[in-house]
C-alpha cells in the first residue's frame, strides 16, 4: 500500500518551499563559494594540464555539480529523529499508522526533489556559463544520473538516519552528526575528487557508502568509469543503509526511554 508515502513525499517539497529566503541564501552561498572553488581548480589545472583525470571542463563540472548536490543530498543539519527522540515525541511517531523509517525516507525524497529543482539547477547554469562545461555525450547518461542523484539521497538518507538513531542510545545525537560534519565532505568526494586521493585512501573508500553520495554521481555525469558498477555500488549501499536503519530503530524501540512527557 503506497499511501501515505506520495503525500508525504509532495508534504516535503511544500515544506521545504515554504522557505523561500533560506532556499534564496543557500543558493546564494552555493554560487559564491562554486565561483570560488571553481577559480582556483582553473588556476590550478592551467599549469599542470590534467589531474587525476580531470581537465579544467571535467574539474569545473565536477564543483558545480557539488555545489548544486550538497542541497539536493542535505549532507548536514537534519536532527529531526534524534530530536524526536529527546523530547519523547517518536512514541507518538511510532504509533501512527505507517512505517517510520520509511515515511521519513518519502519526506526526505520530496525535500530533494525541491533541491534539484532551486538547488542544483541553477548553480550548474552559473557554471555552464561562465566556465567551459563538460556535458554528457551519450544520451543516457542524463536517465542514469537522475537514478544516481536519487540513489544519493538514499544513501545520505540512510548515513543521517542511522547517526540520529544513537540517539536512542545516548539521548543526545549531537556529537557523531558533529564528527560526520567534519569528515563526510571529505570522504564523500565533496572538498576535492577521490580520484586525487592517494590509491591506498581510493581502495579503502571503496568498501564504504561515503563515494556514493557525490562522487559517484558526479562520475556517472561526468562519464568517468562504468556507469552502471557505479549506480550499482549506490543501490547495494542504499539497501543496506536501509536495513542497518530498520535493525536499529528495531533495537531503539525496544530501549526506548522517553523524556519530557
Amino acid at each position: 500500500m503506497l499511501a501515505p508515502y506520495p503525500q508525504l513525499a509532495a508534504a516535503g517539497f511544500r515544506r521545504y518551499a515554504g522557505y523561500r529566503q533560506a532556499t534564496l541564501a543557500g543558493l546564494t552561498a552555493n554560487t559564491v563559494f562554486g565561483l570560488l572553488r571553481a577559480a582556483v581548480l582553473v588556476a590550478v589545472l592551467a599549469q599542470r594540464g590534467t589531474v587525476g583525470g580531470y581537465d579544467v571542463s571535467v574539474a569545473v563540472t565536477y564543483v558545480w555539480l557539488g555545489q548544486g548536490l550538497l542541497g539536493v543530498v542535505l549532507m548536514w543539519g537534519d536532527m529531526e529523529l534524534s530530536q524526536r527522540v529527546r523530547t519523547g515525541d517518536i512514541v507518538i511517531d511510532l504509533s501512527r499508522p505507517w512505517d517510520l523509517q520509511t515515511a521519513m525516507l518519502a519526506t526526505d525524497l520530496g525535500r530533494a526533489g525541491h533541491g534539484v529543482l532551486f538547488r542544483l539547477l541553477p548553480p550548474a547554469l552559473v557554471g555552464a556559463v561562465f566556465f567551459p562545461f563538460r556535458w554528457p555525450e551519450q544520451a543516457t547518461t542524463w536517465l542514469l544520473f537522475a537514478v544516481a542523484a536519487g540513489l544519493a539521497v538514499t544513501v545520505s538518507f540512510g548515513i543521517r538516519f542511522l547517526l540520529n538513531a544513537s540517539a536512542f542510545w545516548m539521548l543526545d545525537a549531537r556529537g557523531v552528526v558533529a564528527v560526520w560534519g567534519a569528515a563526510g565532505g571529505v570522504l564523500s568526494g565533496l572538498v576535492i575528487p577521490l580520484s586525487w586521493f592517494p590509491g591506498w585512501a581510493q581502495a579503502a573508500l571503496a568498501w564504504t557508502p561515503f563515494p556514493s553520495i557525490m562522487q559517484n554521481p558526479i562520475d556517472v555525469f561526468t562519464e568517468r568509469g562504468n556507469a552502471l558498477a557505479l549506480i550499482g555500488q549506490q543501490g547495494f549501499w542504499a539497501v543496506a543503509l536501509f536495513v542497518a536503519g530498520r535493525l536499529a530503530l528495531a533495537a531503539g524501540s525496544r530501549k526506548l526511554v522517553v523524556q519530557g512527557g
